[in-house]
């Protein structure tokens, strides 16, 4: 991991197209404004996580989830 000692209105570039900047400095919170393309997502990472869990949630598909599911139409439109 690298360490940088920034102050107030000082910046750290990521990437080129990434600029962290402190903004504020009170007590131990420390307020950063992030530059980023619209591309690149930027979260905090404990809704990172949040995400990440959701994500894994909603693609883990179990016996449960498909009973409710209709047949196959393909058998149909054969028929059809």
């Amino acid at each position: 991991m690298l360490v940088l000692s920034r102050q107030r209105d000082e910046s750290i570039i990521i990437n080129d197209n990434v600029v962290v900047t402190i903004v504020d400095i009170r007590g131990d919170k420390v307020r950063l404004g992030i530059q980023a393309p619209q591309e690149v997502p930027v979260h905090r990472r404990e809704v990172y996580e949040a995400i990440q869990r959701e994500n894994r949630r909603a693609t883990s598909v179990g016996p449960r989830d498909t009973e409710n599911l209709p047949n196959s139409t393909a058998s149909e439109n054969r028929r059809g």
